[in-house]
């Protein structure tokens, strides 16, 4: 019986929506997260009678044809890359981006990556490095009688260096952006690579290229909502309870056929 196959299938479906929306709510705290959804496409369909057939030598055709599906799949599971809550950490270089723009990071692998978090560290040279110690790009160095470090709306860092009155320009921030922010590649690490389907990216100054400008100081948290999620689980719950009530509907019937004499 094919409604066995066909429940099935939507249950898979469900299991790998309950899975991502696991993952957004495990990724509430996670600064910078952008929240994934799942979308389906049902599958080919198998057609008993076509649409438009003739009926007679007269030219009648069929109105409507008999088409039964075979189910469901997960076709793509997008981030929806809206802005998250921007907080206040009191850090100096704590840094969020308010716009469209990513964080360029010098992966250990060559690559460079792109983060919306901004929760920068001085390295063991002064260089400004994420968390995982991934030099943030293009360089900046803070040397180690900086004090007072500023980052501007539009990227500038500058530092009181030692007893000096005024303070020392020490680089500037840029940001990239791409035409399909949602073709990105995660690549785990608060971290996106770029792939064909992102385009390359487009990098400009903050608060003048369209990417966004800086703020010191705060962080984004995720863009989570916990109401959503939840109401999104139990809306996957009920659907694989429906397809599970399909699957026992259809061996009930196969018994009967079994039993008959």
């Amino acid at each position: 019986m094919k409604a066995l196959y066909i429940a099935s299938t939507g249950m898979a479906a469900q299991e790998r929506n309950v899975e991502v929306i696991s993952n957004n709510i495990a990724n509430m705290r996670t600064t910078g997260y952008k929240r994934q959804r799942a979308e389906f496409q049902d599958l080919l369909y198998q057609s008993y009678r076509r649409a438009g057939a003739t009926t007679s030598n007269a030219g009648t055709l069929v109105p409507v044809g008999i088409e039964i599906g075979s189910g469901v799949k997960t076709a793509a599971t997008p981030r929806v890359m809206g802005q998250g809550v921007v907080a206040p950490t009191e850090k100096e270089l704590d840094v969020a981006i308010r716009g469209e723009g990513f964080f360029m990071v010098q992966m250990p692998d060559g690559r460079t990556g792109y983060t919306r978090d901004g929760s920068f560290e001085r390295g063991p040279d002064g260089q400004l490095v994420t968390i995982d110690g991934y030099e943030v790009q293009p360089g900046i160095t803070i040397p180690e009688n900086a004090n007072q470090v500023s980052i501007s709306p539009d990227g500038t860092v500058e530092a009181f260096i030692g007893t000096d009155a005024a303070p020392t320009q020490l680089g500037q921030l840029q940001l990239a952006r791409f035409v399909n922010k949602a073709g990105l590649e995660s690549a785990g690490n608060n971290l996106f690579v770029e792939t064909a389907s992102s385009g390359p990216a487009q990098t400009g100054t903050p608060n003048a290229d369209g990417v966004g400008d800086l703020l010191q100081g705060y962080l984004e948290s995720s863009n989570v909502n916990s109401v959503t999620e939840i109401a999104d689980l139990i809306a996957a719950q009920r659907a694989y309870e429906m397809n599970a009530r399909v699957i026992s509907g259809a061996d009930e019937m196969m018994q009967s056929t079994s039993q008959l004499r």
